[in-house]
């Protein structure tokens, strides 16, 4: 029996249609949010001038942080997480967690 998956990206601030995850970093903490294009737009242009007044640095891998194997198969990850009802992107990388409870789910 063949089964097809549709994930739909919602955007997290008004309940449309999302285009997009950004991510972005403040004082040391990670974010992620679906947006659409009006959203996302409106976003970068709130950050601009504190990006273009701010200096990059470097990133550093924080200690005890290790990747997970490229042997992970993310299609096999993802179509657990949706088993699941885990909101996981359809696109790029699978967060770090729902990977562990995949592998985890394997044992």
């Amino acid at each position: 029996m063949a089964t097809h998956t549709v994930i739909e990206l919602i955007d997290d601030l008004d309940g449309s249609k999302a285009t997009e995850t950004v991510r972005f970093a403040l004082d040391g903490h990670k974010y992620e949010i679906d947006l659409g294009d009006r959203n996302a737009d409106e976003l970068r242009g709130e950050l601009t001038r504190f990006v273009e007044a701010a200096r990059k640095t470097s990133t550093v891998k924080a200690p005890g942080v290790r990747r997970l194997s490229s042997a992970v198969d993310t299609k096999a990850v993802r179509a657990w997480a949706v088993g699941q009802g885990i909101n996981v992107n359809p696109r790029g990388r699978v967060r770090g967690d729902v990977v562990q409870r995949y592998l985890a789910s394997l044992s």
